[in-house]
């Protein structure tokens, strides 16, 4: 590299601290409006850059990536999720990829576990009740009964950092932890969070109330809660997803939950990519499903950190050396 500074394009808004670190350390091309760039507007933008640092909401797919300029070696993915790149082909073109993992494990714990609370105990209902007139009916033994959450079965799929959060808060809770994994955890892990292993997710769901998706989006796990799987879940039961909205069949999902089958769903990632779907949109205005628009690293610190680590992943990357959370093509190992 000849510049004295590597030049590098920021796709979204960043928080201040971190645009001001980027400012400090590169040549940098922000995007001031925060709107989001259609490919014509980021290849332009990429002419004589070296990094690329993008966002779940750039489609950089094997297109886009066929016509990136060639001097861009490096997509530092501003999160944990990396859906929206075709990760195959950036690999074929010599591209590195890196993401931002770790930093959002805690954050998006607590969002879990609030989703997890909202629907048993009518959370967003009863917020709503005063909002009309300043008033409510006054307490009474039978008005806004809610369900709970101590003494349930709580099942996740997928024990890994963000999965393993849920559990230690889920078990402070009183519920008990079930999970199902492509591996089985040690021991002492298992111990510790008081967890029950089950080999088979379609007998795993046949024995929770609860049931938090925690596994990432692969070929593998594209409607792993399908119709047949969420009829197998108990009368009652509720689904919570905050992880990619590809693991659910959100038509049968809603249909599930208006027949009275499921007690509901809290969801903070959906499949329309501009809004929910219009069956999960109903049932939330009659109360029976929570929606959060995408919040469950939306912390100041969790941002701020998230942009700490694009920078360790670009300074890694233009001093010549593997990038701490470079992310590889399915079944592909480091060298």
């Amino acid at each position: 590299m000849t510049r004295d500074r590597a030049k590098i394009v920021v796709s979204r808004r960043l928080p201040e601290p971190v645009e001001a670190r980027m400012a400090a350390l590169f040549d940098v091309n922000f995007n001031r409006t925060d709107a989001p760039l259609d490919s014509t507007a980021l290849l332009s933008a990429l002419n004589g850059a070296d990094v690329l640092v993008s966002s779940i909401t750039d489609r950089i797919d094997s297109g886009f990536i066929a016509q990136m300029p060639a001097g861009v070696k490096l997509i530092a993915q501003f999160g944990n999720g990396f859906d929206n790149i075709n990760i195959e082909a950036a690999h074929t073109a010599g591209i590195t990829i890196t993401n931002t993992p770790s930093v959002l494990t805690e954050d998006t714990a607590d969002m879990a576990m609030a989703l997890m609370l909202s629907v048993p105990r009518r959370l967003t209902e009863g917020a709503r009740v005063l909002l009309k007139d300043g008033t409510w009916p006054g307490w009474s033994p039978t008005w806004m009964l809610g369900r709970r959450l101590g003494g349930k079965a709580l099942g996740i799929v997928g024990l890994g950092r963000i999965g393993t959060a849920v559990a230690r808060r889920a078990r402070a809770f009183g519920l008990s932890i079930h999970y199902c994994g492509r591996t089985r955890k040690a021991p002492q892990i298992e111990e510790s969070l008081g967890a029950t292993y089950w080999a088979s997710l379609d007998e795993m769901v046949e024995h929770v109330d609860i049931i938090s998706l925690h596994t990432p989006h692969t070929r593998d796990t594209v409607d792993i809660l399908s119709a047949e799987r969420m009829k197998r879940l108990r009368p009652g039961a509720f689904v919570v997803n905050i992880s990619r909205p590809e693991l659910v069949d959100e038509d049968a999902l809603a249909d599930l939950v208006a027949s009275g089958h499921l007690s509901g769903a809290a969801l903070d990632v959906f499949e329309h990519k501009r809004g929910a779907n219009p069956k999960l949109l109903e049932l939330a205005r009659a109360d029976k499903v929570v929606l959060t628009p995408h919040m469950g690293s939306a912390t100041l610190e969790a941002r701020i950190e998230m942009g700490e680590t694009v920078i360790v992943n670009i300074r890694t990357f233009l001093d010549g050396h593997t990038p701490p959370h470079r992310v590889l093509p399915e079944g592909r190992s480091p060298l």
